[in-house]
């Protein structure tokens, strides 16, 4: 259907279109000098020694855990309320995730005193996930980290410009991984960016991304290298030149989009302070500045969210759901590697969760009108 206000959008122009037409002119369309001018701006943006693209953010979950040595038996704390790819990512290493619940309604993110409660001897890393690009309790969990010997890796697919005490999210733990998928604040359509300060841990990245060989096929295009070896297990998880592109100018966008979806949350918290107070939305205090990706609200208690989301619906508003928790998918429920968790306050969030229109292209006004109808639709 045609969506009055869709949840998400995408600001694309004339400058995304001629950036993509010069690759196609090139003639070089897979992973090259425009993929390498893409990483360097993505490491100059955060701060960091190495940014890695590939083809999206779950193949860099998969060769994060790969970098940091995760193998069959080793235990990963993680958050359940969060797009199961997280979780899968410890699944494709063999290594079993352990789900820590979140720390309330009205922060999203993973409990510190949860992931201390799971460790035991098998925790190898703990995976943090910036839900909505609002930090999690970096100051507390990296001690736990520390305390325990385990790795840091920070699922920062909605956190692209996220900030922390100076430090980009992404960019505090050991290895940090970036989605630009479609409906993200940067996108290129499918894609994905792996950042780290560790060098053995970008050449085990760069190394994995391209079948475990020792040389591409640009080096060889270029005259750089005439043959190469397999010198370690890999996977064809490069990103392409056509997206790359793309990211170049999106990136050059993201600042001033996100200081615009900061702006759009504030006009919406302070609505439905005035007119829904029985509406939690949460983070309305949060750590550091967020890059604000999405705009999550818990309805009231007992409220119907099908229904909510149908007279939603009805007025042209499309909403959605942050998520269903990974413990209570099938795939997991039934795995009998994985341990049954009591995560009351996770299992309250994703009964209660419902995600409203944001995006950069909104005005102050429509936002009004979607409140209204989030009024109207609680009746």
């Amino acid at each position: 259907m045609t969506w009055k206000f869709p949840l998400a959008d995408i600001d694309f122009g004339s400058e995304e279109i001629a950036k993509v037409q010069n690759v196609l002119e090139s003639r070089w369309l897979t992973m090259g000098s425009v993929t390498q001018a893409f990483e360097q701006a993505a490491a100059d943006y955060l701060g960091v020694k190495h940014a890695i693209a590939v083809t999206n953010a779950t193949a860099g979950l998969h060769l994060a855990c790969c970098a940091v040595g995760i193998t069959e038996g080793d235990e990963v704390i993680v958050p359940s309320l969060t797009f199961v790819a997280t979780s899968n990512a410890v699944l494709y290493t063999r290594g079993i995730p352990v789900f820590a619940d979140i720390t309330s309604m009205k922060d999203l993110d993973i409990s510190p005193t949860s992931i201390e409660a799971q460790v035991n001897e098998n925790t190898k890393a703990l995976m943090v996930m910036h839900y909505g690009g609002y930090a999690c309790d970096m100051e507390t969990i990296s001690p736990i980290a520390k305390k325990y010997g385990l790795h840091i890796i920070e699922d920062a697919a909605h956190a692209i410009g996220s900030e922390l005490d100076g430090h980009m999210l992404g960019t505090i733990g050991e290895v940090g991984v970036y989605s630009f998928f479609s409906n993200k604040n940067m996108t290129t359509g499918e894609g994905g960016m792996v950042v780290t300060n560790d060098d053995e841990i970008a050449k085990k990245v760069r190394l994995m991304r391209s079948h475990g060989m020792t040389s591409l096929t640009w080096d060889r295009h270029q005259g750089h290298a005439w043959d190469y070896d397999v010198v370690d297990l890999g996977y064809n998880y490069r990103i392409d030149e056509m997206r790359a592109a793309l990211g170049i100018v999106q990136l050059a966008k993201l600042d001033k989009n996100n200081q615009r979806r900061r702006e759009l949350t504030s006009v919406y918290q302070e609505l439905i302070k005035e007119r829904i107070p029985e509406i939690v939305v949460p983070f309305v205090e949060h750590r550091g500045q967020t890059a604000a990706h999405i705009m999550p609200v818990m309805l009231p208690k007992g409220a119907n969210r099908a229904r909510f989301m149908e007279g939603m619906k009805a007025r042209e508003i499309q909403t959605s759901h942050h998520y269903p928790p990974i413990h209570r998918f099938t795939a997991y429920a039934n795995n009998p590697l994985i341990k049954k968790e009591e995560l009351p306050v996770t299992d309250e969030a994703a009964e209660r969760e419902v995600t409203l229109p944001l995006y950069p292209g909104l005005k102050d006004e429509d936002v009004e009108v979607i409140v209204q109808a989030v009024l109207e639709s609680l009746d």
